[in-house]
């Protein structure tokens, strides 16, 4: 089982074209949880993950794991220790899916030597694992959205990063393997973060979440805390009720247009 991290978002701003789009932000994910953010579309949350995993830096505060400032680190070490699953990818060149995974253990090779017998095994494991093993030689580009999605979430386990950051890791996937998705980076042990559409996957696998609107962190706490019927309607502009599952007893939500 891959390492955790403590993760402190320590006071961040972000900002881009003259525009400041993340204000303030502070947030903790402690080694081996899970921590949603939600918000509405153009709330922050991708910019906020894209200062996490370091494309952006942030224009005040700063991102630690386990105290060490993540944007001081040499790009070598911080992806030794920080995995992304963006919302959006693109490949120009039709690497076999096997490769694709294959560049996830660049972080542990040394510089110019090629994967060892080793490194192919985990990659086989991971795409097993993510149920997408026959796809192995097949050209990535080929691939449907979600088959694509299953490789990239490989390839980010067999990186074997200590955070696993996440841009909404269910698209186009099947309710299915949403599941087994989000199940699985759980088990894998690193700390997540990630954000997440779908208010009821969120209050079903987060151990806590974070509440965006506008740049802004409004609510956090654990999901039946902070899923209550008033935020949503003022956060999401919809009518919500609470409701148990009646097997494992997780929270889930109905959704009606507020009136």
């Amino acid at each position: 089982m891959t390492t955790a991290t403590d993760l402190t978002v320590d006071g961040v701003s972000v900002e881009l074209a003259g525009a400041r789009l993340v204000h303030d932000v502070g947030l903790r994910a402690a080694a081996g949880q899970v921590v949603g953010l939600v918000g509405p579309n153009g709330s922050g949350k991708s910019t906020l993950l894209r200062c996490v995993y370091r494309v952006l830096r942030p224009a005040a505060g700063a991102v630690r794991l386990d105290g060490d400032d993540l944007h001081a680190l040499t790009a070598r070490e911080a992806a030794r220790r920080v995995a992304a699953l963006p919302q959006e990818h693109s490949a120009e060149f039709d690497f076999t899916v096997a490769e694709v995974v294959a560049m996830g253990r660049l972080p542990h090779r040394r510089p110019l030597a090629g994967p060892s017998g080793a490194d192919h095994e985990r990659c086989a494991a991971a795409l097993r694992r993510v149920g997408a093993g026959h796809l192995a030689e097949r050209g990535f580009l080929s691939l449907s959205g979600g088959e694509k999605q299953r490789v990239l979430i490989a390839r980010a386990l067999v990186q074997e990063p200590r955070l696993l950051v996440l841009d909404e890791p269910t698209n186009h996937l099947d309710i299915a393997h949403q599941l087994e998705v989000l199940a699985l980076v759980r088990e894998a042990g690193p700390t997540v973060l990630t954000a997440l559409h779908d208010l009821n996957l969120a209050a079903g696998h987060c151990d806590l979440l974070y509440v965006l609107r506008a740049g802004r962190i409004v609510a956090s706490g654990p999901p039946a805390e902070v899923l209550e019927p008033g935020l949503l309607a003022e956060v999401f502009g919809v009518r919500a009720t609470p409701v148990r599952h009646p097997v494992t007893g997780a929270l889930q939500l109905l959704f009606d247009r507020l009136p």
